[in-house]
């Protein structure tokens, strides 16, 4: 990418990222360092896709934000919706496009001091190179998902456990909630991907003179258009990869107040505090509320004027008011003043990664998967993924 579009390019994008509190400013340097190494790359492909992906991807996360944001809450008690994004949500849908196009910089770089390969860099043959496919991949993958997640909370019908044998009906917002509106906006983001990559590559054209005959090296228009289908495809299953890595490894918390799903901040995991007489949280409250109808302490209530409701306010006061479901909070107690939780499991019972790590997971694993079939169907070993000489 030549340095007089992607310099101005990315002081844009860092500009509308900040004015549109898109981005953390954490997540604005991630977003500047991760736009230099898709610039570095002779192509215009890589830095187009991250721009197109950054975009529609702001842009859907804005539709119908209000009504979004009381589907769910934060883990703070504040209403839900998408914020601004962070340098770890970032690198999650965009770290491993990055490094596979700074793989394919290299090679090209290197092709370029052997005179018997410099050719090949002057267009996109046929088979070519599976680092090109990979990047691709990745940015079907991740438009699909964001689609499926900021369109597909808007279905009015509720959404089913794709991991549930019962496929039972879950709140919006449920990690491995599915439906057809959301299905159907990850195919559309990653159509839009698909499509802005066959416009933007550099596909080499056919040169063998027989008719519907094709040369080693070009790419006729039935092979763009299957190739197209594919990646659209394949893109959209990773929408599907991502409910279904989600509803088995990320936890899914339900507010019992509200019934609603709650958000961690930045895309972290939300704690759940067990209940009963012997926790801590319990402990903490129970203690606390024995000082106040005791008289003791700067806290105290006289016991003879004391309601329960006064108790419970004088409580909240004490611990802090609604930030006691905070999560950041060490005070923070999971009940109402009796021993029923109000913070309930509703999927992923293993709770082994949180939403960035699943993005990061499904990007990586739709990635190596593209190039793995890609090297299958055209002949080209998986090993020149990696940096060799020429």
């Amino acid at each position: 990418m030549k340095a007089i579009i992607a310099v101005p390019a990315t002081l844009a994008l860092v500009y509308r990222a900040w004015s549109h509190q898109s981005l953390t400013p954490a997540g604005i340097v991630a977003a500047a360092l991760t736009a230099a190494a898709h610039a570095v790359h002779p192509w215009s492909l890589p830095f187009a896709l991250l721009i197109i992906f950054f975009l529609a991807g702001t842009r859907v996360t804005k539709v119908k934000h209000d009504i979004k944001a009381k589907l769910t809450i934060q883990a703070s008690g504040s209403t839900g919706g998408e914020g601004a994004r962070t340098h770890v949500q970032v690198f999650a849908n965009s770290g491993v496009a990055s490094v596979l196009t700074l793989l394919h910089a290299y090679q090209l770089h290197r092709r370029e001091q052997d005179p018997a390969q410099a050719h090949k860099n002057e267009c996109y043959s046929w088979p070519g190179d599976l680092l090109v496919v990979g990047i691709i991949a990745n940015y079907a993958a991740v438009a699909a998902d964001t689609f499926s997640s900021e369109l597909g909370i808007l279905s009015k019908s509720r959404p089913r456990l794709i991991t549930s044998w019962t496929f039972r009906k879950v709140p919006p917002g449920t990690n491995g909630g599915v439906t057809a509106w959301g299905l159907a906006a990850g195919l559309l983001g990653s159509l839009i991907i698909a499509t802005s990559s066959m416009a933007l590559t550099p596909f080499c054209s056919p040169t063998s003179e027989k008719p519907g005959a094709l040369s080693n090296s070009g790419w006729a228009f039935n092979e763009r258009q299957r190739f197209t289908f594919a990646i659209t495809l394949w893109g959209a299953l990773g929408s599907v990869l991502d409910s279904l890595l989600g509803g088995w490894l990320q936890q899914s918390v339900v507010d019992t107040r509200t019934g609603r799903i709650v958000e961690g901040e930045g895309g972290r995991k939300v704690l759940v505090s067990k209940t009963g007489p012997n926790t801590m949280h319990y402990k903490a409250r129970a203690e606390i509320k024995a000082a106040i109808l005791s008289g003791e302490g700067q806290n105290s209530t006289p016991i003879q004027s004391t309601s329960d409701h006064a108790i419970e306010e004088d409580l909240d006061r004490t611990i802090g008011g609604t930030d006691k479901y905070d999560a950041r909070k060490k005070s923070r107690v999971s009940s109402f003043g009796d021993e029923q939780p109000s913070r309930v499991v509703e999927s992923g019972p293993l709770g082994l990664l949180d939403n960035n790590e699943v993005n990061f997971l499904m990007a990586l694993a739709m990635s190596v998967g593209a190039m793995a079939i890609a090297s299958w169907v055209w002949g080209v070993p998986m090993s020149t993924i990696l940096p060799v000489e020429y």
